[in-house]
Formats: structure tokens, C-alpha cells, sequence
């Protein structure tokens, strides 16, 4: 299992490919790329800065991913998040599902990307043509979250 929260750009193909190249018992992996975006609530955004509390964050990230561990058959799994100024289109967060079968990787790293949003600790500010702003939590994201309560 990889935990990462980084400033530094990652390789995506880099990273899906060690979740399954040393495990004959993978057969399947899903993913997830999430990308900066150039608009939100119709404003445009130049740049999306990220700020984290260190420690504090690679172990709630850790508990989302041993969560899905306990519902689903997961081989392996890698979550990075980047923090930092980031600008459009750069990558942000890669959450990557390796099991056996299609239906365990699917559902666990959908798991994992809905309770990251809700649940990570992590402070997003937008630079946007009318000044900064912090963005705040979604109600989509909870009502994600929320499907997964039992």
C-alpha cells in the first residue's frame, strides 16, 4: 500500500504498473486521475493551492484505504494526493485499486476517491480574476460518502 502526499508530479503509468507487475494474483486494477480544473461554480482559476497538516493527513489517507481493505478483496492500492500551488490540468490525486476481480477494484477505489473528499484533511484555495477564495466542502461529496454508510 502507497500513501503519498507530495508536491512533486507523479507517473501515473509509473504507479498503476507497480500495483500488478510483482502479483500474479492481480487481475484487475482501477483508477482514478483527478485534475485540476480551469473553472468552478463559473469562475475561472488560474491556480488551486493545497495546504495539509503533515502526519495528520498520510494517516487519515491511511485509514480511508484500510477501510476499503475491510469491505472489498484488495491486493494493493496507492493514493497520492499532491499539494502545493497547482495550475489546470496538472494532476492532483491518483487513487489506484489492485484485486483480483473487477467488481472489488471498482468499488474500492470509488470508496476510497468519495471518502477522500470528505474526509482528508486537506485546505484548497482558488486564485481566480476576483481574488482568492478557500473552496469549500461539496454536498455532492457527502451524499457520495453517505451511499456507502451501512
Amino acid at each position: 500500500m502507497k500513501i503519498s502526499v507530495q508536491a512533486e508530479p507523479f507517473d501515473l503509468n509509473a504507479e498503476v504498473s507497480a500495483l500488478y507487475q510483482a502479483n500474479p494474483k492481480v487481475g484487475a486494477v482501477a483508477s482514478f486521475l483527478g485534475l485540476v480544473r480551469d473553472i468552478n461554480e463559473g469562475q475561472g482559476v488560474a491556480t488551486l493551492s493545497l495546504e495539509h497538516y503533515p502526519g495528520m493527513t498520510e494517516k487519515a489517507l491511511a485509514q480511508i484505504v484500510e477501510d476499503a481493505r475491510r469491505r472489498w478483496e484488495v491486493l494493493d492500492a496507492t493514493l497520492i494526493h499532491r499539494v502545493g500551488t497547482l495550475h489546470p490540468s496538472e494532476p492532483i490525486v491518483l487513487v489506484a485499486v489492485a484485486s483480483s476481480h473487477r467488481g472489488d477494484a471498482f468499488a474500492a477505489c470509488e470508496f476510497i476517491m468519495d471518502f477522500l473528499k470528505t474526509r482528508a484533511p486537506f485546505w484548497k484555495k482558488e486564485a481566480t480574476p476576483e481574488g482568492e477564495r478557500w473552496v469549500d466542502a461539496r454536498e455532492s461529496d457527502e451524499r457520495a460518502a453517505a451511499r456507502w454508510q451501512v
